[in-house]
């Protein structure tokens, strides 16, 4: 969509003018839709100076001219936004400085039009959190109904890709945080291979899980995104071999990429609703019709003992690495460590006001990385995730990728239990293993989006984005946010809420 956007804006208006053009609509639209779902934490005041520059600009346009980005709020931009994770803490972190990846975008002519909002933190304060709300930001709504949770982290990239704020916004994953909210705003969302793209300036959680990752409109929009983000940076070891596994994702977009490939169905995954098994059940046929053989795998090994081990290595590495990025942050940024965010939450009441710290205490209790409970944990969690969960399965099964729903249909924000989630998906599976994880529209249970999940061995984007596009070309799915306020009081539920009339 992202290109026929640019199509579109060529024909109508001055090539010259382009970027201007796009940015100004842009800045429009969520200034007049964002305030239903509060997806924008803040608007970038230089955006269309951005813009201006580009269109003056003598050097060849890039692959994104012109194209406006969100940027998830823990991800540092330069000029005069600070990156909060949606906390008052981070109020005074306006550091001056670009993410690689922002960089990255820049220099392939996107306009970084602002910040996100998030589940602060990236949820990772608490086990009771409210996703998407942040002390900064508030609550982002789910456009399709606005009692609806948007899921987290990446709430506001999520609600303002469906909304259609912008064609494409960047979200970071620790373990479902860009899948989870794109498939609840029936958007594409893909998680990378921990390691395809930098880390650098980004508030953190984990070094073994932590990834950022483009939420689209389409497929081909998000490997556009991919294409441009994608790479090796000497201040992030873990991208160390990253140039080398880059690949052209653009051109592994056929429709035909699911001719003659085996997939496994991972039905241990859910448990499901009937509405959501029938959506999953077209979508597999989608996938036969074009080729693809399914092979069911009725279950994993051990998978019950990923999440107390992976929690283990969550805690041990956010006090490590937070402390590791607060001691680079402006010095107008007076919290300069776990503890320091601890006290600061206490000494704030709108921090605590609807669910506690439980998550950080936790890990300021944690004994780093030498601790032999962490070492253990991190490789049973790896072990089993990787080695002997997705790679496993692969090769058992001779399949190239594994499918399954990828999160049930958005609950109601609950301001009083915090989230409340009726199963859960694979994303577990990917986030332990570094894999990655694409997400596509598959439907909608009473107008509430339901993604399908591609998952595959690691460095396989371009064979998921392909996948991807091939089930998106073939299926047909398209979702219009309704900005509903319940799907209870929208027809044709209402309804059927409703008494048969009297007689």
């Amino acid at each position: 969509m992202a290109a026929l956007a640019l199509i579109l804006a060529l024909a109508a208006g001055d090539p010259a003018t382009l970027a201007e053009t796009n940015t100004k609509a842009a800045i429009e639209r969520v200034r007049r839709i964002d305030p239903q779902i509060h997806a924008v934490l803040a608007l970038d005041p230089t955006a269309m100076a951005q813009a201006r520059a580009l269109d003056r600009s003598r050097v060849a346009r890039g692959p994104l001219f012109g194209m406006s980005i969100l940027v998830k709020d823990n991800i540092e931009t330069a000029g005069p936004l600070p990156t909060t994770a949606g906390s008052m803490a981070l109020l005074g972190n306006v550091s001056g400085r670009d993410a690689p990846l922002v960089a990255r975008l820049r220099a392939s002519g996107a306009v970084i039009l602002g910040k996100t909002n998030l589940s602060e933190w990236a949820n990772m304060r608490s086990s009771a959190s409210i996703s998407g709300w942040s002390a900064v930001g508030g609550l982002t709504r789910n456009p399709y109904a606005l009692d609806r949770n948007a899921c987290g982290s990446s709430s506001g990239s999520g609600a303002a890709v469906a909304a259609g704020l912008t064609d494409a916004a960047i979200g970071t994953e620790t373990d479902g945080s860009v899948t989870c909210p794109a498939s609840l705003n029936g958007i594409v969302g893909l998680k990378p291979t921990v390691g395809l793209v930098s880390r650098t300036h980004i508030v953190p959680i984990s070094h073994s899980q932590d990834t950022p990752g483009p939420m689209t409109r389409d497929v081909r929009t998000a490997a556009q995104v991919l294409q441009a983000i994608a790479g090796s940076d000497p201040d992030d070891p873990a991208t160390a071999t990253a140039d080398a596994h880059k690949s052209d994702y653009l051109a592994a977009l056929r429709s035909d990429a699911l001719k003659g490939v085996r997939i496994g169905v991972l039905r241990f995954v859910g448990p499901w609703s009937p509405p959501v098994d029938a959506l999953f059940a077209h979508a597999l046929d989608v996938l036969r019709a074009q080729g693809a053989t399914l092979v069911d795998i009725a279950a994993m090994k051990d998978r019950d003992k990923i999440g107390p081990a992976e929690l283990t290595v969550l805690l041990t590495e956010l006090k490590t690495d937070m402390n590791a990025y607060l001691a680079t942050v402006p010095k107008t940024v007076a919290s300069r460590t776990l503890a320091d965010l601890i006290a600061f939450d206490k000494a704030h009441p709108r921090e605590l006001a609807l669910f506690g710290q439980d998550s950080f205490e936790k890990a300021e209790a944690t004994k780093g990385l030498t601790d032999p409970a962490y070492v253990a944990a991190r490789a049973l969690s790896l072990r089993l995730a990787g080695h002997d969960g997705i790679d496993a399965m692969l090769a058992a099964n001779n399949v190239v990728a594994l499918v399954a729903p990828t999160m049930p249909p958005a609950w109601k924000t609950d301001a009083v239990n915090g989230d409340q989630i009726a199963g859960s998906g694979p994303a577990d599976l990917a986030a332990v293993a570094g894999y990655p994880h694409l997400t596509v529209p598959m439907g909608a249970v009473r107008g509430l989006p339901v993604g399908l999940s591609l998952i595959g061995p690691a460095w396989s984007e371009a064979r998921l984005l392909g996948l991807g596009y091939a089930y998106e070309q073939a299926a047909q799915v398209h979702l219009t946010p309704a900005f509903a306020a319940s799907v209870e009081g929208a027809e044709p539920t209402a309804a059927l809420l409703a008494p048969l009339a009297k007689r």
